[in-house]
């Protein structure tokens, strides 16, 4: 059977390590890139099951990133949850009215992280 594929989309190496990591030994291959740019490219490209993406990147940000991934019909359907450090009870609810699918308050809890993976990948980790 194969793995499903996570696209990670997080501009901090040691924040992209960890979630790789979680990601691997829980059973799901990951593909990352540091910028929302590359990561809609990546996104088109390799149609992957989820896509766990940083607000705060450099250049486009991650909310203008989604917009462009819901309006391209190939990508529209995939999950996308936030990965960020707002995690102020407003910011969080902007985010979800933007139209994550999820949202993961950084630093992350490996717990609640998998738990959100399983939810939108079921059937797998």
């Amino acid at each position: 059977m194969a793995r499903p594929l996570v696209l990670v989309v997080e501009d901090r190496p040691m924040n992209a390590k960890l979630l790789r990591d979680v990601l691997v030994a829980s059973g799901y291959d990951v593909v990352e890139t540091e910028t929302a740019e590359a990561g809609i490219a990546l996104a088109k490209e390799r149609l992957p099951a989820l896509i766990l993406m940083d607000i705060q990147l450099p250049g486009m940000d991650g909310m203008a990133a989604l917009r462009e991934l819901k309006r391209e019909p190939a990508t529209a359907k995939i999950p996308v949850v936030a990965v960020t450090a707002s995690a102020m009870p407003l910011e969080r609810a902007s985010i979800l009215r933007a139209g994550f699918d999820g949202y993961q308050a950084k630093p992350i809890s490996v717990k609640d992280l998998l738990a959100e993976v399983r939810r939108l990948v079921p059937g797998q980790g």
